[in-house]
Parts: structure tokens; sequence; C-alpha cells
């Protein structure tokens, strides 16, 4: 593997890194750890700790998608790999 594949692949283990973590604060900390302490806010009527645990973490996670598509192709232009 040339030093040119090898920083390619550890960019994008570090940017999945950085997003599964998103996910995991938002999803496990936010929807279970914290539920009941954001449960003591409300938005809209709504506890924010029920919010993140039905919807909220859905929403990141798709958010998530996205945000990882346009990290990428930006990320492949970099290393001359795009297709």
């Amino acid at each position: 593997m040339s030093t040119s594949n090898n920083a390619y692949w550890k960019a994008n283990l570090r940017l999945m890194f950085k997003l599964l973590l998103v996910w995991f604060v938002v999803s496990f900390g936010f929807g279970i750890l914290l539920f009941d302490l954001l449960n003591t806010i409300q938005i809209g009527g709504y506890k924010l700790g029920f919010w993140f645990a039905q919807q909220g973490s859905i929403y990141v996670f798709v958010a998530l998608i996205f945000i990882y598509s346009r990290k990428m192709a930006k990320l492949d232009r970099q290393f001359g790999v795009e297709e």
C-alpha cells in the first residue's frame, strides 16, 4: 500500500470515528444516559429527552449520512480517487 493510500485510509477512518462518536453521543448519551436530565427541558410541548430518544437520534443519523457523503466526496477529490 502506498503512502497516499495510507493517508486516504487514515483520513477516512478519522472521519468515520468522528461521525460515529456524534451518533453515539446523541443516541446513547442523550437518548438513554441523559434522558431524565433532558426531560426537564420542553420544546414545543415535548420533553427533550423523549424527543432525542424517539426522533432526534434518527434525524441526526440521517444528517450524518449526508455529512459523510459530502466529506467523502471532498476527500476523494483531495486524493484523486473520485468517480
